[in-house]
Parts: structure tokens; C-alpha cells; sequence
């Protein structure tokens, strides 16, 4: 299997994961809203609104919020891949846990378009979503995958690549 570039970047201290479901659900809004304020589209959409689709079952990310931390607002819905596929116009992918063959098929439609993936199904980041969400020890991480934010039109602001670590930078 052919792995694709990666860099690991640590949550910062306000991912701590507070004790049960509603911490990790807490930790896991804080650090998507932190990652979609390092993501610009090409266009605004009207109502400000930016429409997240959750494909497969989440490992931890239930229930996403419809305002997230940094004044983010999505409007979260779960659908199959053939539906998000089909003219959904999500702007970001949340890919929990599904067949292989659906989760290609999404990264490969994915290509070109200025969609953000997440993904928690995913702790090495080498199937192709942009940012792979994990539980690790007593905070939730995240890795990135540069080879997949680098195939589209969506810009992450490199910053991001910044955040956390023993000494403030990626490892």
C-alpha cells in the first residue's frame, strides 16, 4: 500500500479531554471549529453556513455542534456517500467508520473540489482525508495529511501546522 506524505501535529492544551461522552463531544467541537479557522474556501455561502456532512458511523464525534468554538457555524447531516456524492454541496466531509470502498471513492471525488475532510477513523492519516482526528492518553490529537491538502482549490493557512507540541511546532 503506497502511505502518502504526513506530518503529526499535537492538540493544543485546550483539547484536553474532559471525563466522559460530553468531553470527548466538547474536545472534538473545539478542535474542528480550531481547524476549519485555518480553512479558506473560494466563496462564502450566503447564509455564512458551512454544511458538514457525516459519512459512516463517528468514533468520536457525537453530536457535532451547530456553532462550534471560534464563532464557526455548520449545519451537520449524516448521509450515505452515494448521497454526498450525488450534488450534496457539503463543504466538509466528516468520514467515520465505513467501507473502504466508499471512503476511496469519497477521497477520490473529493479531488479538485474545495471540500474539507475530517476523518476519526483514521489515527496514521494515510487514507486520504486532510485531518484525522484522535484520542490519545488524556487529549484528543490531530495528524495532517499534506499530500491530501495539497490536491485542491481549499487553502489551510500553514499555521496550522504550528499548533501544539512540546516546543510550539509540528513534529
Amino acid at each position: 500500500m503506497h502511505s502518502t506524505p504526513q506530518m503529526t501535529v499535537q492538540a493544543a492544551s485546550q483539547s484536553l479531554i474532559e471525563d466522559g461522552p460530553a468531553g470527548i463531544s466538547r474536545a472534538v467541537n473545539r478542535m474542528i471549529g480550531g481547524i476549519i479557522g485555518y480553512a479558506r474556501w473560494p466563496a462564502v455561502p450566503p447564509s455564512g453556513t458551512r454544511r458538514l456532512c457525516i459519512i459512516g458511523q463517528p468514533r468520536l464525534a457525537a453530536p457535532i455542534s451547530q456553532r462550534l468554538p471560534g464563532g464557526y457555524l455548520v449545519r451537520a447531516e449524516r448521509m450515505s456517500a452515494q448521497a454526498a456524492m450525488a450534488g450534496s454541496r457539503c463543504d466538509i466531509l466528516f468520514l467515520g467508520q465505513l467501507a473502504s470502498s466508499d471512503r476511496q471513492r469519497l477521497i477520490e471525488w473529493v479531488r479538485g473540489r474545495p471540500i474539507l475532510t475530517l476523518t476519526d477513523d483514521d489515527p496514521r492519516c494515510l487514507y486520504g482525508a486532510m485531518f484525522c482526528l484522535a484520542a490519545r492518553g488524556p487529549g484528543l490529537s490531530f495528524s495532517v495529511n499534506l499530500d491530501a491538502v495539497g490536491r485542491g482549490p481549499l487553502r489551510i493557512d500553514p499555521r496550522v501546522l504550528k499548533i501544539g507540541g512540546p516546543e510550539g511546532g509540528a513534529r
